[in-house]
């Protein structure tokens, strides 16, 4: 007879939906197919668990692979490929590319690259521009599609709809929720003369100040109050924000980045100059604290990393001239288990910022928890190794990452997605065969 199960994890302490246990896990066609397996089943292949937990797959719900675009810095595959390294089981794409997402043909192409070059699965943001409105409620439903994206405010690539006529016009096409990068952009035009080429890189937070984000996020708001279609406000980075945005949670969810949580200004400035800058800014102690205390009681629905590699020597050149973005998401899963290690957040926080939160919100449907029927995704990780980052290890031919000698304790040991074991002990397995997500 064939074997009752693909695939059995054996012995690790499971995070489930109520809680954390120690059971086993059946694997068939690519789903959970059982929980707490008997010792007798048989499986084609086994993984000894015991010391370690099983988390429901991470996801990253924000990042730039770059693909179209340079592949010297990044491409699908090697940008997929840091995501498994790094634990991560699925991620959803921005539209910025060159060219960017923002059309039939568009998609066809970044489709085509994730089912032949993708380790793991896929979803793809819509990039919403002034002229492709009217085809937003069109694109917002093709297969793969995780959200359409605003750009309100400019940061890197050309997508831009920063007027509230414009913006009103985007809400009003289509019915799924949509994401925003909400600086003002009217803000920052009227600030840029305030400083000039060769400034210190921390004044890129005293360009994009607060009242930049929290302008930019309180109209948004209200646009979604005044049409009635939810939004999802990105890297909230403003003590300001997350309080306004407590306050209104019919109309939006939150996410940060897992940047905000562990870096603080001045510091990451004069330590990294322009490896330190990125849109929205890396701002000080104040709202540090302010998105763990959000993260705690419950305002904050994901955690992205908004992986935007770019070439290091680029990033080495004057204020503002040095492109604003940051690699991380090969790197965010060990920094997000360190803060576990710290008493920031537990495991089961992480698990629904990371897994379950990203499916809700954006409506992924097998994805963000370990229950029967689900996708087999599950990164095992190993809460007491201690390792250090380093750029060296990295997937990404870009090469470098912010926290490159970080010292962290808790590191990715296993990503498997959709039954297959793509990482194990740090060495790839197989060949790429992700997927694009589903979503509702």
């Amino acid at each position: 007879m064939p074997p009752r199960f693909d695939l059995l994890l054996r012995g690790g302490v499971a995070v489930l939906p109520w809680g954390l246990e120690q059971t086993d896990i059946g694997v068939r066609n690519g789903r959970i197919a059982a929980l707490g397996v008997p010792a007798a089943a048989d499986a084609a292949a086994a993984i000894d668990a015991a010391g370690l937990h099983v988390l429901p797959g991470l996801i990253d719900p924000h990042v730039h692979l770059r693909d179209p675009g340079d592949p010297a810095i990044e491409t699908m595959a090697t940008g997929t490929m840091g995501a498994v390294l790094g634990g991560v089981c699925a991620v959803f794409d921005m539209p910025n590319t060159a060219p960017p997402m923002i059309d039939s043909a568009s998609y066809d192409n970044k489709r085509a690259a994730v089912e032949r070059e993708a380790w793991c699965d896929v979803g793809l943001y819509v990039g919403a521009t002034k002229g492709n409105i009217e085809a937003l409620a069109r694109l917002e439903r093709f297969y793969g599609v995780c959200a359409i994206k605003v750009f309100a405010g400019s940061s890197t690539g050309d997508l831009l709809v920063e007027d509230d006529a414009s913006i009103e016009r985007v809400l009003r096409s289509g019915t799924r929720r949509i994401a925003f990068h909400s600086e003002d952009e009217y803000r920052l035009r009227e600030r840029r003369s305030l400083y000039k080429r060769g400034d210190p890189y921390a004044n890129h937070m005293l360009w994009r100040d607060e009242e930049c984000a929290f302008l930019g996020t309180r109209r948004i708001v209200g646009l979604a109050q005044t049409t009635g279609r939810p939004v999802h406000i990105l890297h909230v980075s403003t003590a300001e924000e997350l309080d306004y945005l407590g306050e209104h949670r019919a109309e939006s969810t939150v996410e940060v980045l897992v940047n905000h949580l562990t870096q603080m200004a001045p510091d990451v400035y004069e330590k990294l100059g322009g490896f330190g800058v990125m849109n929205p800014p890396i701002r000080d102690r104040r709202h540090w604290e302010a998105s763990w205390r959000a993260v705690q009681d419950g305002r904050v629905d994901t955690v992205g990393s908004d992986h935007a590699p770019h070439d290091p020597e680029k990033k080495k050149l004057p204020w503002p001239d040095c492109p604003a973005g940051l690699p991380g998401v090969q790197t965010i899963v060990p920094i997000m288990l360190d803060h576990v290690r710290a008493g920031r957040l537990s495991l089961m926080r992480l698990a629904d910022l990371m897994c379950a939160g990203p499916a809700r919100v954006y409506g992924a449907r097998t994805k963000g928890r370990i229950a029967c029927g689900y996708d087999a995704d599950f990164t095992l990780v190993d809460l007491g190794r201690r390792a250090r980052i380093e750029n060296s290890a990295l997937a990404s031919p870009s090469g470098w990452t912010p926290f490159d000698g970080m010292h962290v304790t808790g590191w990715p040991v296993a990503t498997i997605v959709r039954g297959r074991v793509v990482m194990r002990d740090g060495a790839m397995l197989g060949r790429p065969a992700g997927q694009l997500v589903r979503f509702h």
